[in-house]
């Protein structure tokens, strides 16, 4: 959090407050970063108008800062400055805490591959967190993926001490869970490293080599560090109700992205909170030919919705989901309460005595939800 000093106590009055199961017209009052007093009716203190005040948004998986430090193939961008831009703009869009997605497991291929980089990068960031730049809470979430070279090593490099909060068992193996129409996976590939022919089926062999070599124990390794960092497991792009009985039998309490409603609705029956991205919901579907987030959340089978590649994109999902489920405070908790429960983050989440004074305050222009102002840990950051 940037060094700044908050107010004695800061009231907030003339809000519609989202609670839970319920919008309260009335005052918030917060002190010391601490949200102190929720009270009905009329107080003295800054003027909402109105407008809504929600708790800040969690965000769990976002690909966001990726986008800064490599704005365009092949260039680095200045870490620092990337960092700072990233947190910027999360706090920008009302997002006060995020699990910052780093890809752990390099692919070693002249075309296609990926080099290590997660270890500096979440270095990088930490320091500036403790140098107090950085506006919003930023804690690490590690894409561990399966289909690698190099998984066990890069994740033996993290500890305890990094807060990482997430590890998501991936697999990107060509034809099978999000890219099982390989067909897709190609579009996407040649479209963002502009591939050869010979280079792609290249590509391709590499990466199921490696899969055969190392994805077993890469596996066991993902799941053996998330115990050591003491952080949460999730799934990723399960598709079969198979691929959910495995991730339950590692422990797994939160899917990422499910690519077809038999998958959700297995998570369902095993108590496996689902998330979904807030892109798909916005588009009315997803850009690789998967499940509709819609057609989950009209299922019942949508718990948690993350920004994904488009930070603005929660807010706007979450308003969404209000109007399609007639119910503002579900809709809110699925990116506030919910993913605060699926990470353990007992502070955050809700707007109540005792809890981290993170609020955003919402006005609406039609349908669109407009932040107007965004509280960090009772700072006021945008």
């Amino acid at each position: 959090m940037m060094d700044m000093a908050a107010p004695a106590e800061t009231v907030l009055t003339n809000a519609r407050i989202v609670l839970e199961g319920e919008v309260r017209e009335g005052a918030v009052r917060f002190r010391g970063g601490e949200i102190t007093d929720v009270s009905s009716g009329a107080a003295r203190g800054e003027d909402l108008g109105g407008d809504l005040l929600i708790p800040g948004l969690i965000e769990l998986h976002t690909d966001n800062l990726e986008r800064h430090i490599q704005p365009r193939p092949r260039v680095d961008w200045p870490h620092d400055a990337a960092i700072l831009a990233h947190d910027g703009e999360l706090a920008s869009v009302g997002i006060t805490t995020v699990f910052d997605a780093m890809r752990v497991g390099s692919v070693p291929n002249e075309h296609g591959g990926y080099e290590p980089y997660a270890r500096g990068l979440a270095s990088e960031l930490m320091q500036l967190r403790a140098a107090g730049a950085l506006k919003i809470s930023h804690f690490l979430h590690l894409r561990a993926e399966v289909c690698s070279a190099t998984l066990a090593e890069e994740l033996g490099a993290f500890g305890p001490d990094d807060r990482v909060g997430i590890v998501s068992l991936m697999d990107h193996t060509p034809g099978q869970r999000q890219f099982r129409d390989i067909g897709k996976l190609k579009a996407y590939v040649q479209g963002k490293r502009s591939l050869t022919e010979a280079q792609w089926e290249a590509h391709v062999a590499n990466l199921k080599a490696l899969r055969a070599a190392h994805g077993e124990a890469h596996e066991a390794a993902t799941v053996a560090a998330a115990g050591r960092f003491g952080a949460v497991l999730a799934s990723h792009d399960d598709t079969t109700e198979a691929h959910v009985a495995t991730s339950a039998g590692y422990g797994i309490r939160l899917a990422e992205f499910p690519t077809t409603e038999e998958a959700a609705r297995a998570c369902r029956a095993r108590g496996i909170a689902v998330m979904m991205g807030a892109p798909n919901l916005i588009r009315g579907g997803s850009h690789s030919g998967n499940v509709a987030a819609q057609a989950l959340a009209e299922a019942g089978l949508l718990d948690i919705v993350s920004s994904d590649y488009v930070p603005s994109a929660l807010l706007t999902a979450a308003f969404r989901l209000a109007r399609l489920w007639g119910d503002l405070p579900r809709a809110i908790a699925a990116v506030t309460s919910s993913p605060a429960r699926a990470t353990g983050l007992a502070d955050r989440g809700r707007i109540a005595p005792g809890l981290r004074a993170d609020l955003v305050r919402v006005t609406m222009l039609g349908d669109t939800p407009v932040v107007r102002a965004v509280w960090s840990h009772g700072q006021r950051v945008a």
